[in-house]
Order: structure tokens, then C-alpha cells, then sequence
């Protein structure tokens, strides 16, 4: 509920292949009447609960996990103030009333193919039998590249060994394709790995039905590592599973498959997939390690790489690293900063980057900095990397120079960001409503950028002479979607610009002022935001 249409979907689709196999009718209904009880809290933390939970409710209807009798039924155990009880309306009035409603509630996210991984796997199974058949190894990558699911080709990985321990004539073939998949980059090195880890976990009940499995697999591995397609670090770890491994091995392992992840990372720009890779492996005691290591290997390539490493970052902080993974990373990055150097010329000043990157992009507060910094030997040289940082920060005009410090290699740009804030910002101010306004800005997805958004919003309310914009801040900062960093930021670029404004709006410094005490009771800003930001506009004269 509090994601993007792409994950409204998926978990609308996930619901339905987990009915009646994983999760009985009766669960799936009681999830559902937990759900309409928790609307009330919802709607603190999702401005537009009551209406995305409908759809779900809906969606559910359609699907047929949910018979339509619920929505009587649960009316009658739900007081009719509630917002659990406005849910169920909106899904009845809005949604399910209306002509063509199965249809426009399939679509309504985006649709999606709706594969399930039942279907997944038996499509992988027929495109396998058919290439056995034709021997047309170009044909069946085709097929593997229109299954259009990168994360799940160790699924293809696992079936095509099986099918070459299965039958005899096939082995050949079986390890032609995957070579050759490996080679074209269609079949990623951690895929493969995992693909040949999934099968020799069911080895042993392979070996009921294929007598001669373990010594076929055994004879397939040495051969795939020695033909280049599958990664030598699969039999260290293989074997390590098995006895139990020790913290140097552990870690080890770990560091040699980030690389892999990594790298894979920075050919395909895909986020959700490494993070699923990491998940995967399941060590988030190293997350500051996966830091060290992205930050060193984009050090060493071009600035695609480094603006890349930087959107991870931020990713990574919002989904599942913490604020002590981050400072901890750089901490370790900065202890061997000097060794670093020997390799990168520049290091320093690239490191530098990426932690005044981090403060501007909201991963790190600039009191991190302090952390950092205590953490270090004194005098070394990563006391010197931290103070070329704060002093990016705190030049003029440093949100805009450092989110173009690499050029802005992810796709998007400054430009075009301020111009989509504008654009939304009109459209709130000409009678738009306030939920949708939040929306946008959430949709921009860039969080670090929020500051734009508050001072376009003060602007405006100074040019247009009405206090609207106060009210969708209010709001932006309730939900928790501007930081009080952010605002403090956005706050701080108008006060820089005030003398510029006064010539097209000449009261702007008497509004800027109003504006602030009134950010600083309704605690947007902090009480000693106001002395240091009016400080340095006063001019005192001798008498």
C-alpha cells in the first residue's frame, strides 16, 4: 500500500497463487478483516488508504479469493464512522458497480502477465523438451530472453541438468546451451551458481528416480568451471556448506560473490535484482562490507559507475541497510583510504564525493559526519577526506553540484526534475487536492531532492499571495515524505536567494520571515534554524 502500482500488482497477484495451496479461503478472509480493523491506522501513515484498500478488496472479489457475500458480511462487524466500513463502500459503489469492473480492476496497476511460478516452471520445462528435440541452441536463448525473467533463470539452470542426468542423449546439448547462454551474458554468473547450488541440494532425491546422479554431477561441475561458464568460488562454497564454515571463510565467500553482484549491477543498472541478490545471501552483519566494496570498485571506473553507486546507496538505506551500515561502511573505506590511494590517484577527492553525495541524497545526516570522523585514527588522511566534504556540503548552491557531481549516469536529470515539482506544484495551486499533489511528489522518487520542493512552494506562495502551499508542506511533513533536513535545506536556499526575489516581490523577506516562524511552531524547523538563518541578510551600522 505504501509502494509504487508495480507492487499493488504483485501483491495482488502473489494473493491469488497463494489461495487454497498455501493460504486457506478462511485466512485470506480473516487477513482481510485484520486489514478493514487497521484502516483507521492505516490512513495515519497512507494518505489514500481507505481507496487503495478497496481496490485490493475489489481486486480480491475478481480474482474470486474473496466471495462478493464478504462485503455484506463484514459491513455488519464494522461501526459505520470507521474508515474500515468507508473501505468496503468504495470497493462495493466505485469498483465493483461498475460496467466492465473485472477488467478495469485487472489493469487498474498495470496488469501483469500474471505467470505464476507453477506456469514459469512448466514453460521453462517446454521450451527445454523442444530444444532437446531441434538442437536449436540460437532458438532456445531466444525463448530464455522472452521469458522476460531474469531473476529466476537458475530455475532454467536446475531443469536443464536434470533433463541431462535424465536422458543421456541430451548432456551434450544441455551443457552446449549453457555455455553458450553464460557467454552471451544471458544467463548471469550468480544465477548459474545458484542453479547448480538448488540441484545439489536435491541430489539425494534425485537420486531415487536417477540411480546415477551425485557422479553426473559430479563429472558436470569440474568441466563447467574449467570451460569458464560456471564460477570456481561454487566449490568452495559447496564444500564449505558441508562443514561448517569458519568467519574468515564466511567472509571470504561473501566478499567474492558482492563482487559477482556488483558487477552484474553495473551492466544491467538493475537495483531490485541486486537487492534480491543480497537478500539471497543472507548476511546483513556484512552490509557495511558490501559498502567498502561497491564504493572501491566504482572508485576505479568511470563516473556511470559512481553516480550508479550513489542511487544504490540510497536504495539500499530505504530498503534494507541502516543508518550504523552506512556510517560503518564508510568508516572502513576511509580507514584504508591511504592503500586505496596507491591504486586511485584521486581517491580522496572521490571519496569525498560520495560522502557529500550521501548528506545531500538524505542516506546520511550531516551529523554522521561527526560519527564517521570519531571513529577514525587521529590525523589520518580519512580526517582530511571528511573535511573536503563538509566543505562541499556547505558551498552555495551544493544539492544541485553534487546530484551532478558524475554527470547524473542513472537517467535522470536536475532539469527535469524541477520541471516535474513545478508542474505539480501549479496543478495543486489551481485546485488540485492534496493527496494527489503527495503522490507525485512520492512518485518522483527522490527523497534527497525534497528540498526543491520547499522552496518552489515558498516561492509560489509569495508570488501568488495565498498560503496554500503551507498546507500541502504541513502535510508532506505529517506523513513523514519532507524530512525536517529536507525542509531546513529548502528553507536555506530561498533565505540565499531572497535578495534576488525582493526585486520581483518586494515584501519576499517580510513573507520569508513569517514563513519560517511559522515552520518553526508547527516544528518543521528547528527553534535555532531562525537566528543563523536571518543572521546573515542584517547589515549593522556604526552610529
Amino acid at each position: 500500500m505504501d509502494r509504487h502500482d508495480k507492487e499493488k500488482e504483485m501483491a495482488s497477484v502473489l494473493l491469488s497463487s497463494l489461495y487454497a495451496d498455501v493460504i486457506s479461503p478462511n485466512q485470506i478472509r480473516d487477513g482481510f478483516v485484520m486489514l478493514l480493523d487497521a484502516a483507521d491506522d492505516l490512513a495515519v501513515d497512507i494518505l489514500d488508504a481507505v481507496n487503495i484498500l478497496a481496490l485490493f478488496v475489489a481486486r480480491a472479489v475478481v480474482d474470486e479469493i474473496l466471495p462478493p457475500a464478504f462485503l455484506t458480511r463484514a459491513k455488519k462487524t464494522l461501526p459505520e464512522s470507521s474508515k474500515g466500513y468507508q473501505v468496503l463502500q468504495t470497493a462495493e459503489k466505485s469498483y465493483l458497480s461498475a460496467p466492465h469492473h473485472a477488467e478495469l480492476l485487472e489493469r487498474r496497476w498495470g496488469g501483469s502477465i500474471h505467470v505464476t511460478v507453477e506456469e514459469m516452471k512448466k514453460k521453462i520445462a517446454d521450451l527445454l523438451r523442444e530444444y532437446v528435440e531441434s538442437g536449436d541452441t540460437f532458438e532456445a536463448c531466444r525463448c530464455i530472453r522472452e521469458l522476460g525473467v531474469s531473476f529466476f533463470h537458475h530455475e532454467v539452470v536446475k531443469r536443464a541438468l536434470v533433463l541431462a542426468m535424465e536422458i543421456q542423449a541430451a548432456e551434450l546439448l544441455m551443457l552446449k546451451l549453457l555455455k553458450e547462454a553464460a557467454e552471451e551474458g544471458l544467463i548471469s554468473s550468480s544465477q548459474m551458481v545458484k542453479g547448480f547450488a538448488r540441484l545439489a541440494e536435491s541430489l539425494d532425491d534425485l537420486a531415487l528416480d536417477i540411480p546415477s546422479a551425485k557422479t553426473l554431477f559430479l563429472s558436470i561441475v569440474p568441466k563447467a568451471i574449467s570451460e569458464g561458464w560456471l564460477d570456481a568460488s561454487f566449490t568452495k562454497s559447496s564444500c564449505e556448506d558441508g562443514e561448517g564454515q569458519s568467519e574468515e571463510k564466511r567472509l571470504r565467500r561473501y566478499k567474492e560473490e558482492v563482487v559477482t553482484i556488483i558487477h552484474e549491477y553495473f551492466l544491467s543498472d538493475d537495483i531490485p535484482e541486486l537487492i534480491r541478490s543480497l537478500e539471497d545471501l543472507g548476511l546483513p552483519e556484512f552490509n557495511p562490507i558490501f559498502l567498502k566494496k561497491l564504493v572501491t570498485l566504482a572508485l576505479d571506473r568511470k563516473n556511470r559507475e559512481k553516480e550508479m553507486a550513489s542511487v544504490l546507496l540510497s536504495a539500499l538505506h530505504i530498503e534494507i541497510f541502516s543508518t550504523e551500515d552506512i556510517v560503518n561502511g564508510f568508516v572502513m573505506l576511509l580507514e584504508s583510504a591511504e592503500d586505496t590511494a596507491l591504486d586511485i590517484l584521486d581517491a580522496s577527492t572521490e571519496l569525498a564525493l560520495f560522502l557529500a553525495r550521501a548528506v545531500i541524497d538524505d542516506v546520511l545526516a550531516p551529523l554522521n559526519l561527526d560519527e564517521i570522523a570519531s571513529k577514525l585514527s587521529p590525523n589520518c588522511s580519512g580526517s582530511e577526506t571528511i573535511r573536503m566534504a563538509r566543505s562541499l556540503i556547505t558551498a552555495r548552491h551544493a544539492g544541485e553540484r553534487l546530484l551532478r557531481c558524475w554527470g547524473g549516469g542513472t537517467g535522470w536529470a536536475v532539469e527535469d526534475a524541477k520541471d516535474k515539482i513545478m508542474k505539480l506544484l501549479e496543478e495543486y495551486e489551481s485546485g488540485g487536492v492534496v493527496a494527489e499533489a503527495c503522490q507525485c511528489i512520492r512518485d518522483l522518487g527522490m527523497p534527497f531532492f525534497n528540498h526543491e520542493v520547499v522552496k518552489k512552494a515558498l516561492v509560489m506562495a509569495m508570488e501568488k499571495k495565498n498560503d496554500r502551499m503551507l498546507d500541502l508542506l504541513q502535510v508532506c511533513f505529517d506523513e513523514g515524505l519532507i524530512t525536517i533536513n529536507q525542509m531546513s535545506k529548502g528553507f536555506t536556499r530561498v533565505k540565499d536567494g531572497l535578495d534576488d526575489l525582493a526585486l520581483d516581490i518586494p515584501n519576499a523577506k517580510d513573507k520569508f520571515s513569517f514563513y519560517m516562524e511559522y515552520a518553526q511552531k508547527k516544528g518543521w524547523l528547528l527553534t535555532s534554524f531562525g537566528s543563523s538563518a536571518m543572521e546573515a541578510p542584517q547589515i549593522v551600522t556604526a552610529s
